[in-house]
């Protein structure tokens, strides 16, 4: 049996833990939870948000993030917190936080998994573990992928990056009642019923084929031996768009990156343009790698948000599990993007998921790794996580 209390306020700081506090209360009859989900936009002061909520209803683990835009199933907006706690007979959670992302993700990963039940243990029999990291510190692929590796694929991963209301200057993880920058945090989810995890984006290629021919950290620096700037151009001549490398983001918000993978492609949200004609992107490109200009319909969005919900839910039903609550992430870029009509990709999660509830926020990059899902660090790409009553 899971118990599930969603929560929101406007109220920042201290007055907005007291506030989630008491409809949290309210939401599981005064029981205290197991965990406790926390995305807070940066017009707070964290830490005095989180003890408070704290405070106010004794979670087990309390593990979040800074955001870029918080929604419920019943409200959305930004300057807003959002929460989820659940209290669970059927499922164990455990809370880790690693610092200093950008030096070694390999110790960060090795000290996140010294939190986690079920690396030795077979008690349970699905692991899953939602990750949260300062995506500014850079490096988020390579932590999904030693991640991985330092569980030997045993686990499957869900979360993103964080935010601070579309500033790009400076995100925070929370563990407990602390914030922390250059550091990820994950919340072990131990189970003997799926958790579901879909993911899917809606862009298609709309330009020619482009090799990666310099990289610099997240910069790609050429395409096809030019400045990448040029393919850009090039693109927005063709197609009839305005395109200004002084003020490109209107350009790119509606013309990203593919990378080419096995599985589809992987999507990486320009920034702007370097002094040399690279572009600057939310997160690394590799070199060598196959890339094309993207583009997406007005209701990709929505659709694809659909389809990842109807994903995760089949996943959970498969063994006969009834779903009982979700964590639905998108990209900042997909909310700047579709303005007003964000509220459209909501509603599809919402009537893909019938009556269960689900929390969630604007991420800088999104988290996947599970079978069968497009699997990484993704930008402008839905990700929805179904947990199981």
């Amino acid at each position: 049996m899971t118990d599930v209390a969603i929560a929101a306020t406007a109220a920042t700081g201290r007055a907005g833990g007291e506030d989630l506090a008491d409809q949290i209360r309210r939401g599981l009859n005064d029981g205290a939870p197991d965990a406790l989900l926390v995305f807070a936009s940066a017009q707070n002061d964290y830490e005095a948000l989180l003890q408070a909520v704290s405070d106010g209803c004794r979670p087990g683990v309390l593990v979040g993030c800074s955001s870029a835009g918080e929604f419920t199933h019943e409200r959305a907006g930004t300057g807003h917190t959002s929460v989820m706690a659940l209290r669970s007979s059927t499922m164990r959670f455990h809370a880790a936080v690693a610092s200093d992302l950008s030096a070694d993700r390999g110790k960060a990963a090795q000290k996140l998994i010294r939190g986690f039940e079920g690396v030795g243990s077979d008690e349970f029999r699905y692991r899953t573990a939602l990750v949260f990291v300062d995506a500014l510190a850079g490096f988020a692929e390579d932590l999904v992928d030693k991640l991985t590796l330092a569980t030997a694929g045993r686990y499957q991963f869900a979360g993103g990056g964080a935010g601070d209301d579309g500033a790009f200057k400076q995100t925070h993880v929370f563990c407990g009642t602390r914030a922390y920058t250059n550091a990820a945090v994950a919340l072990e989810i131990l189970s003997n019923k799926p958790v579901g995890i879909g993911a899917r984006h809606g862009w298609l290629p709309a330009s020619d084929p482009l090799r990666v021919t310099e990289t610099a950290d997240a910069c790609v620096v050429s395409l096809n031996v030019a400045p990448a700037v040029e393919a850009f151009e090039e693109h927005a001549d063709a197609t009839h768009q305005q395109f200004d490398r002084s003020d490109p983001l209107p350009f790119f918000l509606h013309n990203i990156v593919g990378v080419k993978t096995s599985d589809g492609h992987k999507l990486r949200v320009p920034l702007g343009v370097a002094d040399a004609g690279g572009i600057m992107c939310a997160a690394e490109v590799p070199v060598g790698a196959t890339a094309h200009i993207m583009s997406t319909g007005p209701s990709a969005a929505a659709d694809a948000a659909a389809e990842a919900t109807r994903d995760a839910v089949a996943q959970v039903a498969s063994t006969g599990a009834t779903p009982r609550a979700a964590l639905f992430l998108d990209c900042v870029a997909t909310r700047l993007r579709l303005g007003q009509a964000f509220a459209n990709e909501l509603g599809a999660v919402s009537d893909a998921l019938g009556s269960v509830p689900f929390a969630g926020f604007n991420s800088y990059g999104q988290i996947v790794r599970a079978e069968g899902q497009f699997s990484g660090f993704h930008n402008c790409t839905a990700v929805v996580c179904v947990l199981p009553d």
